[in-house]
């Protein structure tokens, strides 16, 4: 799907001009009602108010802050690849690309800098970046959204290299971990490694279909008797933000259908926003891949989660128009704005 910004599509779906199928969103999704073997994601269709007034103006907000929080040399907060990657991809949400959009701008701000960051072994990093596979998966998916919507000198070449030391870096048993080097992998670093692949692969440029295999074993070896995920291997224990990321790990690898995906998702679909499940972890991190997943999982898993996902949000936004996150509020808004713009369903890497 194009990233054309319309003010015609907002005014549409704000107003419910767009078709949608309309779902009951009051009743629990529950174990007891799913037979998790024959578990396959749906299609994920427009909910009746799934996108509204109230929501538009947050967002509308939100982008606002985070677009006057801006740095003069493109970066958010102090200059992380990681967050100012995450930033530049709330704007993309949205329709906004270089040259297109009113966030068209900042959206090339953002990409700029992220470029004079790439590195010629194919990192993507600033100095201050302390855990730069965070900020290789961040950025490399970010350029990869933009990579065919703008016409940017050198990006495919250094998307590539991106994405090559994405793939040497991974580890025998099919993780990653935060250092660009080999060695014993983790849920979360993994989980950001294969939505840049699974991105950079949509776009056009080439993964190894053995590299997303190996991440596929990774992630089901970390799974738990509950259907939730453990951090590394050789560790026990659910909880929701590193669930979240294994789910969305599935499915952005290709996994779609069957109990171990079935089970993971009614893991994640138990742990809703505003329960105490959902508060286990980093809320925005865990919210971040929680959203996709049931937006990807479909049918009645989304129709149960983004009622309660999105009021949730709503409730935490600042006067100010931001949200503050446990690595500050450019992250937080950055995080919470993709999230409430996924049902416009405008990034690619959102289609299955």
């Amino acid at each position: 799907m194009a990233l054309k910004w319309s003010l015609t599509l907002r005014i549409c779906v704000v107003t419910g001009v767009v078709a949608a199928t309309a779902f009951s969103n009051g009743g629990a999704v529950t174990r007891a009602a799913t037979n998790l073997k024959d578990f396959q994601a749906g299609q994920t269709s427009p909910l009746k108010n799934e996108y509204n007034p109230k929501i538009d103006s947050a967002i509308s907000r939100g982008l606002k802050w985070l677009a006057d929080r801006q740095n003069p040399n493109g970066s958010f907060d102090s200059g992380s690849t990681a967050i100012t990657s995450l930033g530049a991809l709330a704007f993309v949400a949205g329709g906004n690309v270089p040259g297109q959009g009113p966030y068209g701008r900042n959206v090339a701000r953002a990409l700029n800098y992220v470029l004079k960051h790439c590195h010629h072994s194919g990192l993507i990093a600033a100095q201050n970046d302390g855990t730069p596979m965070y900020s290789q998966g961040f950025a490399t998916l970010f350029l990869a959204e933009i990579y065919g919507e703008a016409h940017v000198p050198g990006l495919r070449n250094k998307l590539q290299k991106a994405v090559r030391l994405i793939v040497d870096t991974q580890n025998a048993a099919g993780g990653w971990r935060y250092q660009p080097v080999v060695m014993p992998g983790d849920i979360s670093v993994t989980i950001c490694q294969v939505m840049a692949l699974r991105a950079a692969r949509q776009a056009g440029i080439g993964v190894p279909r053995r590299t997303m295999r190996k991440a596929i074993s990774f992630v089901r070896r970390l799974q738990n008797p509950d259907g939730g995920f453990s951090y590394m291997l050789g560790m026990s224990g659910s909880d929701f933000a590193r669930s979240a990321a294994g789910v969305a790990l599935l499915f952005y690898s290709g996994v779609y259908k069957g109990a171990v995906i079935g089970h993971a998702v009614d893991y994640v679909n138990g742990c809703l926003p505003g329960t105490p499940q959902n508060m286990q972890g980093n809320y925005f991190y865990g919210n971040y891949y929680g959203t996709q997943a049931m937006f990807l999982a479909g049918g009645k898993w989304w129709a149960h989660w983004w009622p309660a996902m999105s009021k949730n949000l709503l409730s935490r936004q600042q006067a100010t128009g931001a949200w503050i996150g446990g690595a500050g509020s450019s992250y937080g808004t950055a995080m919470a704005l993709i999230i409430l713009q996924i049902p416009m369903r405008l990034l690619p890497i959102l289609q299955k």
